[in-house]
């Protein structure tokens, strides 16, 4: 006889109950965790380095390397002379602090030895603790990884705390902290929490129905629930990728004409000399890209060919790659040499439409004119461009000349407002998606309960079947997807069974 996904369910429950009721299991349980250390702190020589174990052994690991016979109190930072446990040999003087489980990083016992940060002592210690048989070198990201399984830290925590290491500007630390701190998992969690009660519910209707134990308003109380977290979802999925920008880099391109002062830009904004500068047109033949922190945003700044038609197959390449590259581009900046000639409005329209002349179909884009080369100019023709910096019609236009450094602060003032534009305030508003993951499992979270709805008056187990997906795509992004709390929802909401 074939079972429902509520008997199966069932079924799995009892097993884990027997489980967790058997002492030897719960024994064998407990002790397959090896104890692991490792230093926690960067390398190289330093004030104070911090060498940290986590596991059952934690506590026999400190008795041995301190002699002491109890344990300190847990958090509370200690001095100790830390010993080599096979020799006695006095190996640092530091201090010790002790976190018992549950209440640590990892949530199970933990030790943190704060010593003196030379080579030699780290290393005398860690061979120290490496001679211990109950210790083994923790692999890389095992303390986050126990952390996790121990439910310390849901996936989006454990992946804002890894961008919280790497974060290099100011905005990218405020992003990684905020998600570290759980807001971002709270956010999927609570979506969670609802779509486990419809799924819950449905099942029960599917299950009970025929008894009378469940009325036909909770399915429709469930067709409530769908419609509110799809537009909760689409509304979230429309975000312009601003926290994957701000987590990657914004995508920044000099683009424009030969000889125009793309690379000069570049060496400018860049502070060192990045790209090759020529009087010889077309001396830029690949893209260079710098990793650049622009007031608290990351950049990635681009120099491109210059755009022209050319019958050498290298600078031909190059115009490709240079194309390709404005196509990714987040912010676009268009540089023209205003020393050829008196531009207007209608000149610049068509100098952009005649360079990028995808640029209509792509739709709204964030391009800043740099209009290079003014100390070139008299002042009357710099009076007449600062008129045209006005229009309405035109693009941000910027003067500027790479030669003397005039308009450069300007010019990145004015960056750092379409920066600010793009990702915004990380600390304001709703959280944000700050992973291609997150937004892979949403969107099909999304599609799964359109799905819903076109199976609603079909068939109702197809249905919760797709509510069911929809929850294992969402459960994907924090790591949390327990069918057990739908059994729970049941029990306790219909008193199914008892």
């Amino acid at each position: 006889m074939c079972r429902t996904p509520l008997q199966e369910m069932w079924s799995s429950r009892r097993c884990l109950k027997m489980f967790s009721q058997d002492p030897l299991k719960k024994w064998i349980h407990h002790n397959v965790r090896d104890t692991i250390f490792a230093l926690s702190s960067g390398r190289g020589k330093c004030g104070v380095a911090v060498i940290r174990t986590s596991g059952p052994a934690s506590q026999e690991a400190l008795h041995l390397l301190t002699k002491w016979r109890s344990l300190p109190p847990p958090r509370q930072v200690k001095l100790a002379s830390i010993l080599c446990p096979k020799s006695g040999e006095l190996l640092d003087k530091g201090l010790v602090v002790w976190f018992s489980g549950p209440h640590s990083f990892t949530g199970e016992d933990c030790c943190e030895y704060h010593v003196h940060g030379g080579p030699a002592v780290v290393n005398g210690i860690l061979q120290a603790l490496g001679c211990l048989k109950m210790l083994r070198p923790a692999d890389p990201g095992e303390f986050t990884k126990r952390a996790f399984q121990n439910g310390k830290l849901d996936l989006t925590e454990v992946e804002g705390l890894g961008d919280l290491i790497h974060a290099e500007t100011e905005v990218q630390r405020r992003q990684a902290l905020r998600q570290m701190s759980g807001e971002l998992g709270q956010l999927y969690q609570t979506w969670s929490q609802q779509m486990i009660r419809a799924l819950a519910h449905i099942e029960a209707f599917i299950d009970f129905s025929e008894d009378d134990n469940v009325e036909e308003h909770v399915i429709l109380a469930v067709d409530e629930v769908v419609v509110t977290l799809m537009r909760g979802l689409e509304e979230h999925l429309k975000d312009n990728r601003r926290g994957e920008r701000l987590r990657e880099g914004v995508q920044v391109v000099l683009t424009g004409a030969t000889n125009a002062g793309k690379s000069s830009l570049m060496n400018v904004i860049s502070q060192k000399p990045t790209a090759i500068v020529s009087s010889i047109p077309g001396t830029t033949r690949d893209v260079v890209e710098a990793t650049l922190n622009i007031g608290g945003y990351p950049i990635i700044l681009s120099d491109t060919a210059g755009l022209r038609e050319s019958e050498d197959p290298i600078e031909k390449e190059g115009v490709r790659r240079a194309k390709a590259r404005i196509g990714d581009a987040d912010i676009l900046v268009a540089v023209i040499d205003v020393s050829d000639g008196l531009l207007s409005q209608e000149m610049i329209l068509a100098n952009l439409q005649n360079l990028y002349p995808s640029l209509q179909e792509d739709g709204p884009r964030s391009i800043i004119v740099a209009l290079n080369k003014v100390d070139l100019l008299s002042q009357e023709r710099i009076v007449n461009l600062e008129k045209l910096c006005q229009e309405p019609r035109l693009p941000t236009l910027c003067l500027m000349s790479c030669h003397t450094g005039e308009g450069i602060s300007n010019f990145l003032r004015i960056l750092r407002d379409h920066l600010e534009a793009i990702c915004g305030d990380p600390l304001q508003g709703a959280p944000t998606i700050t992973q291609t993951r997150h937004r892979h499992h949403l969107t099909e979270c999304l599609d799964a309960l359109r799905r819903y709805n076109v199976h609603r008056q079909q068939d109702l187990v197809l249905s919760a079947e797709e509510l069911r997906i929809a929850h294992r795509h969402l459960g994907a992004i924090t790591g949390r997807v327990n069918a057990e709390e739908i059994l729970d929802i049941i029990f306790s909401d219909f008193c199914i069974g008892k």
